[in-house]
């Protein structure tokens, strides 16, 4: 059983920055595709960033320029540089991950969500 566990979440006033990261417990993090996804009230979860084992990146239109997604193999983790936040950013974010792309319905590991909030 793989355990992703994300922290980095809060509250920040709008054009701030919060960095989150998740943790994995994987014995071959190393292999996997790594994503952050959102979801905010009312709407459904939605794709964010994603970080290839080969660190080849895609980012959702929203978030281009000013998210950055990285990883460290060493510390099995993955991280989320969110930068000129918007109001529009507030919502629970998810890690994921194994072998998928941007549809969250091809991961197979998921860790339990932080908030993040963001204050006009």
């Amino acid at each position: 059983q793989v355990h992703l566990v994300e922290s980095g979440g809060g509250l920040v006033q709008a054009g701030g920055s919060l960095r989150l990261s998740c943790a994995s417990s994987a014995q071959t993090f190393d292999a996997y595709s790594m994503a952050w996804f959102r979801q905010a009230p009312g709407k459904e979860r939605e794709f964010v960033a994603l970080i290839r084992w080969s660190h080849a990146t895609y980012y959702a239109d929203s978030v281009k320029g000013r998210f950055t997604i990285s990883r460290d193999n060493d510390r099995s983790t993955v991280f989320l540089q969110m930068n000129s936040l918007k109001p529009e950013d507030t919502a629970v974010y998810y890690c994921a991950g194994r072998y998928g792309g941007t549809d969250d319905m091809q991961y197979d590991y998921w860790g339990q969500g932080t908030q993040v909030t963001v204050s006009s």
